[in-house]
């Protein structure tokens, strides 16, 4: 099934929007970007989309919409950058299951996006990105919606920044290890530390590396 001009044009859109701020467009707001005078325009097109195998929609989502068919000039923007020794493709994380560690190997199909990146933004080589959600590293130049490298490792030294499990929980926090305890030290006078009890399941998931700030 070809697809018209409008839906290439809504298809280039849905991809953009995931790929910097890691979520589709709402129907209301294609509707908006294309002059529609209302949603059911919209809904008629991402139908086709879906008819024509570009797009996934998942029902009781809202905004659940995966690419499937990258639009032509979109693909070919992405693949030229890919070709680039020093460019990174990393899944962008957002929530996961709980009890699953975020450094895990996570399937594909739950990653939120994926984005292709300079590498010499991270140091060291990042293998996924993480959404932050809140401002507990704001001292840090970490901000509410920034996307953060994080190197997957086990292991890490006090002082460094980590990406830590606390039971089911998963934190970005500073790490400082005492010499009978460890505490993971928020970068704002707003929060107070975390102090890992014997009893609690805790593991480092990994480095932070650097971030990206989506466009807002």
């Amino acid at each position: 099934m070809e697809l018209t001009d409008t839906q290439q044009a809504i298809l280039h859109l849905i991809a953009e929007r995931i790929e910097a701020e890691g979520m589709p467009p709402s129907q209301a707001e294609i509707a908006r970007a294309f002059g529609f005078k209302g949603v059911r325009a919209a809904q008629y097109h991402l139908e086709a989309l879906e008819a024509a195998g570009a797009i996934e929609r998942v029902p009781g989502r809202a905004r659940g919409i995966r690419v499937r068919q990258l639009p032509q000039a979109l693909h070919e923007e992405q693949a030229a950058t890919a070709a680039n020794d020093d460019a990174l493709r990393l899944p962008v994380l957002g929530r996961v299951a709980a009890g699953m560690p975020i450094g895990a190997d996570v399937p594909t199909d739950l990653a939120e996006s994926f984005l292709v990146l300079d590498r010499v933004l991270f140091s060291p080589s990042p293998d996924y990105l993480l959404r932050v959600q809140g401002d507990s590293m704001r001292d840090e130049g970490i901000f509410d919606g920034d996307l953060i490298g994080v190197h997957r490792t086990r292991e890490a030294r006090s002082g460094q920044i980590v990406v830590a499990r606390v039971d089911e929980e998963i934190t970005v926090k500073l790490l400082k290890i005492g010499r009978d305890r460890i505490r993971l030290l928020p970068r704002n006078p707003d929060y107070a530390p975390i102090e890992v009890l014997p009893d609690q399941d805790f593991a480092i998931e990994g480095l932070y590396c650097g971030l990206v700030r989506p466009n807002r």
